[in-house]
């Protein structure tokens, strides 16, 4: 049994507090409500990072993952109206976009040996559901090795809207036209407070949860993830890990989770950019409590590649991939470009005394640097 002193020096914890969580993570023992909030409040951010990476060493070891994919957002059009969010827009507006098939497909071919397409865009107001069945399929010919990841829990409940289907015959369908996987956007965070000021047409926490219970069910891995750093309390945070939590238990279908980091600039909301401290608090402090969860990943985009860096330390083992065109997140001025080359990922993962890994969607190791 491993002993609390081979995780952290007791004379350097800041924080007495922490001990008897520490304790815990040394006997393996999951975590409560009252441990996360504790976590989240505590300033003594080097022994939470060495918890943190203690767990995330007996998931992975020293591997870090990472995959060469490409984002294609295929319209900016949304009949949404999240506070938090400065991608959208409406039609006529400067700036609005949507691809056509041709396009896409287009960018598709231009991404050169990828492994995953992962597609996100806004809820179009005029688009019907084929066309959605047909942006997958046309794809998948086009670009039949790479994985395809799309469409949020939101996109799929706005498919089944749209169309009068169930999430059943929605996720069967675009199976069969080549979905490999769906991604963790649109949780924001669970708390019915939050949705209610900032995001009162969106899925509930609910609807979002039994979307993707469904996908676990037809045998499609997902990933999950939070939104943070605007109005939530830490307390909200927690639930929001909990329910995951309890969601992985039942089902097992959850291959990463991934923490999003608000962006202010142009969204209605404003308010201030997320710190360093906070970033990794809500990195750390997700893989102590998500001890269900394979993969904790850093989106560079948002945290910029740095932090990203120093996160490998503070419980993550996935830096994302090389990207290529996100704009949903640069929209709100996250401070990353949008496309980091492949050797400048696997420098990043070395320099921090990892191990980089070249992975697909599904986590399968294509090659280890």
């Amino acid at each position: 049994m491993v002993t609390v002193e081979e995780i952290v020096d007791e004379r350097l914890v800041e924080d007495r507090e922490l001990l008897p969580i520490a304790e815990k993570v040394a006997a393996g023992e999951r975590l409560s409500f009252e441990d996360g909030v504790k976590l989240f409040e505590t300033e003594d951010i080097l022994t939470l990072g060495k918890l943190a990476d203690f767990v995330n060493r007996k998931k992975n070891g020293l591997l870090v993952y990472f995959t060469v994919n490409r984002h294609i957002n295929l319209t900016n059009l949304c009949i949404g109206s999240c506070k938090f969010c400065a991608f959208r827009k409406e039609r006529g507006e400067e700036g609005a976009y949507e691809l056509t098939l041709d396009e896409a497909v287009q960018k598709a071919k231009e991404s050169g040996e990828v492994s995953e397409i992962h597609i996100v865009s806004g809820l179009h107001p005029e688009w019907d559901y084929q066309k959605y069945v047909q942006f997958i399929r046309e794809i998948k010919k086009a670009v039949p090795e790479a994985k395809i990841q799309a469409f949020t829990a939101e996109e799929i409940d706005h498919l089944c809207r749209i169309s009068g289907k169930s999430a059943e015959e929605v996720l069967k369908e675009l199976i069969e036209a080549g979905l490999d996987a769906l991604p963790g956007g649109g949780a924001e965070v669970f708390s019915k407070r939050v949705r209610e000021k900032l995001c009162p047409q969106k899925l509930s926490a609910e609807r979002y949860l039994e979307i993707h219970r469904i996908a676990h069910s037809y045998g499609l891995k997902t990933n999950a993830s939070i939104l943070y750093g605007h109005i939530e309390t830490v307390e909200e945070r927690v639930d929001h890990l909990i329910r995951l939590r309890e969601l992985q238990d039942e089902t097992g279908g959850f291959q990463a989770f991934i923490s999003f980091a608000y962006q202010p600039k142009n969204t209605e909301l404003g308010g201030n950019f997320t710190t360093g401290f906070d970033d990794l608090k809500m990195l750390a402090v997700s893989r102590l409590m998500l001890d269900n969860f394979p993969h904790v990943r850093a989106f560079w985009i948002t945290l910029g590649e740095k932090l990203a860096q120093v996160s490998l330390h503070f419980g993550v083992d996935d830096l994302d991939g090389t990207v290529v065109e996100e704009t949903i997140t640069r929209s709100a001025g996250a401070p990353g470009s949008s496309y980091m080359p492949k050797e400048r990922l696997i420098k990043l993962i070395k320099e921090a005394g990892r191990t980089p890994v070249e992975r697909d969607t599904n986590y399968n190791v294509l090659r280890v640097y």
